[in-house]
């Protein structure tokens, strides 16, 4: 069975997008790159939502990051291997290789998803996650936290939701980014 894991590069104050939609704060360096690839290497599947998606969509190119480094050549490949669910009631198709819309977020589905998955699952997006955070099915946080206040825009993480957590793992990267690795406790 796959864990569904949700992960974000939040502020310290917890928003991964400003009040204008921006996030270039959250732009990771090349050492919090390469240690999101090796995390992302055990993922099957990403499930995101139609804006992630959007953001996304640049690494399906493969002739894009010729010349970029090394790490973003790596997420590319990644990206490029791995199964897509994109969750939109506006896209008519994919626009990417192994790519599936699905209209409408169904928690069983998913369900059965993990169940199946050989691999580990992730879900992108504040939105998406939402719903699998409500549901239940999240099994695994990792956040990125930035050294940086924003003051508010969207958040990493809804209101309305408790859950105690159990700390897996937590590492400190040169530039001040911190990255905690929770698990929900049953």
């Amino acid at each position: 069975m796959a864990n569904l894991i949700y992960s974000a590069i939040a502020s310290l104050d917890g928003y991964i997008a400003d009040e204008d939609g921006n996030f270039d704060w959250a732009e990771p360096d090349e050492e919090v790159h390469a240690f999101v690839n090796d995390l992302e290497r055990s993922v099957g599947t990403f499930l995101l939502g139609r804006r992630t998606y959007e953001l996304m969509i640049a690494w399906e190119d493969e002739d894009s990051f010729a010349g970029q480094p090394q790490v973003m050549q790596d997420f590319a490949q990644i990206w490029r291997a791995s199964e897509k669910v994109v969750y939109s009631t506006t896209l008519d198709e994919a626009s990417t290789a192994r790519t599936r819309i699905e209209r409408a977020f169904d928690p069983e589905a998913v369900r059965r998803l993990k169940e199946s998955a050989e691999r580990d699952i992730t879900v992108g997006g504040p939105g998406l996650a939402e719903h699998a955070l409500r549901a239940g099915l999240v099994d695994e946080y990792r956040l990125f936290v930035v050294p940086v206040v924003i003051g508010g825009g969207t958040l990493a993480l809804p209101g309305g939701v408790r859950l105690g957590l159990e700390l897996l793992d937590e590492r400190r990267f040169a530039g001040g980014v911190v990255h905690l690795r929770y698990r929900v406790k049953a």
